[in-house]
C-alpha cells in the first residue's frame, strides 16, 4: 500500500495546505480517507480526481469533510464530459442521518454506510472501524492488504480500545493536537505523549503524527512522542509518502 499525506492540519488549513486527507493506493484501487478543507486542490497534485474510486469519512466535522461538495461536483463534471463513466463511492457512518444523506449526489456520487465491527472491502484492501472518543460520532480505521496494515486514529482522546485496535500495525497515523504539557481530553483529542504511548502499547513499527496544532514548534511533538515510543516517529507533511511492503 502507498499512503500519501494530502492534508494534516487540525481545525483549518494553513495557507496553501489542507486539513485531514490521505490518499491510499493499492493494486489499481484508489481511496481517499477524509476530504477536509483544501483537500481537493491539493489532491490534484498527486492524482486526477476522475481516478479516485472511493472516499471514506471518519466523521462529519468540517476539517474532515469540508471539501465533500466540491469533490462531488468534480465527479459530476467528469462524468458529464466523458472523462469517466464511474460513479464515486462515498462511505460514512449513519449516526448522523442528515450528514450521511449528503454523501449522495445523483447521478454521479453514491453514499454508502460502513459499520463498526464489519469489514469493508475496497479492491484488495480491507477496512475495519473502531469508535473513538470525540464530541461527535467518529471512527478510527484499520486498513489491511497483502499482510500489511496501518491505522488512522481520526479524532479521539487516548483509548485502550484503540491500542487493541492498532495492535501490531506497520504504521499508526495518530492525531496529535496538543503538546505533552497540555490536557486535550475536554476537546476530544490527544497530545504527543499519548500518541507515543498508544504506539508503544500497540507495538506498531512506525508512528506518524497528524492533525497538527497551529501553535508551538512541531519538532517538539516528535521529541515528546519519542519519550514514550522508541520506533520511528515522524510528522505528517503535505506530499509525504509512506509505502508499506512485504
Amino acid at each position: 500500500m502507498k499512503i500519501t499525506v494530502i492534508g494534516f492540519w487540525g481545525a483549518y488549513p494553513e495557507k496553501g495546505e489542507a486539513t485531514s486527507c490521505y490518499l491510499v493506493e493499492h493494486n489499481n484501487m484508489t481511496v481517499v480517507i477524509d476530504c477536509g478543507s483544501g483537500a481537493v486542490s491539493q489532491l490534484q497534485n498527486y492524482i486526477e480526481l476522475k481516478d479516485v474510486d472511493a472516499v471514506v469519512f471518519s466523521h462529519y466535522h468540517a476539517d474532515h469533510q469540508a471539501d465533500l461538495g466540491v469533490m462531488q461536483y468534480a465527479r459530476i463534471v467528469d462524468k458529464a464530459i466523458g472523462r469517466t463513466s464511474d460513479s464515486l463511492l462515498m462511505y460514512g457512518h449513519r449516526e448522523d442521518e442528515a450528514a450521511f444523506a449528503s454523501l449522495t449526489k445523483e447521478p454521479a456520487v453514491e453514499g454508502l454506510p460502513y459499520n463498526e465491527g464489519e469489514a469493508l472491502h475496497l479492491g484488495e484492501m480491507t477496512f475495519t472501524f473502531s469508535r473513538t472518543d470525540h464530541p461527535v460520532p467518529c471512527f478510527a480505521m484499520r486498513v489491511e492488504a497483502d499482510g500489511q496494515s496501518f491505522v488512522f486514529t481520526a479524532d479521539t482522546t487516548y483509548m485502550d480500545s484503540l491500542v487493541e485496535f492498532s495492535e501490531g500495525a506497520d504504521l499508526l497515523i495518530a492525531e496529535t493536537s496538543f503538546y505533552a504539557d497540555q490536557d486535550p481530553t475536554n476537546f476530544g483529542h490527544m497530545n504527543s505523549t499519548e500518541a507515543g504511548r498508544m504506539a508503544r502499547k500497540a507495538g506498531v513499527k512506525q508512528l506518524v503524527l497528524t492533525h497538527l496544532p497551529h501553535f508551538g514548534e512541531h519538532p517538539d511533538l516528535v521529541k515528546e512522542a519519542k519519550l514514550e515510543f522508541d520506533g520511528t516517529v515522524e510528522l505528517a507533511a503535505t506530499g509525504k509518502v509512506i509505502e508499506l511492503k512485504n
